[in-house]
């Protein structure tokens, strides 16, 4: 599903990611998860949810709640998987202190800011992103 969601990304690079979330290791300093959702048994869904010190709209006094991914098989969108994973990775936030959630998402892709708006979220942004070699 990481596949799926992150194509930029080989499928060796998300298991070796994957391998360091597992052995508790993951690339954060900040605490992070990942949820799962199942239908009969098979996974269909995911979330990765962490926390960072800052993300643009939000309070920079407190720590915020990020989904840093989230995926649903196509099959099963619509059907209140997404929504289930988001309000989860919310919970878990909340958990953690949080008193905001986040999310980002390409500017093209209009199918994941309209899944964003119908949970609620609000477009804080607009921004193009550089970077170069020094």
């Amino acid at each position: 599903m990481r596949c799926e969601l992150w194509t930029s990304d080989t499928a060796e690079e998300h298991e070796g990611e994957f391998d360091r979330w597992l052995r508790g290791e993951p690339c954060s300093t900040m605490p992070v998860t990942v949820l799962i959702a199942e239908v009969d048994g098979a996974p269909v869904g995911f979330a990765e949810v962490g926390l960072r010190s800052h993300a643009d709209g939000c309070d920079p006094r407190h720590a915020v709640g990020y989904l840093e991914g989230w995926f649903v098989h196509q099959l099963q969108r619509r059907r209140g998987v997404g929504r289930a994973l988001v309000e989860a990775g919310m919970a878990w936030a909340r958990e953690h202190g949080c008193r905001e959630f986040a999310s980002d998402t390409w500017a093209d892709a209009q199918h994941s800011i309209d899944a964003h708006q119908r949970l609620g979220f609000e477009r804080v942004d607009k921004c193009v992103n550089f970077r170069r070699d020094l």
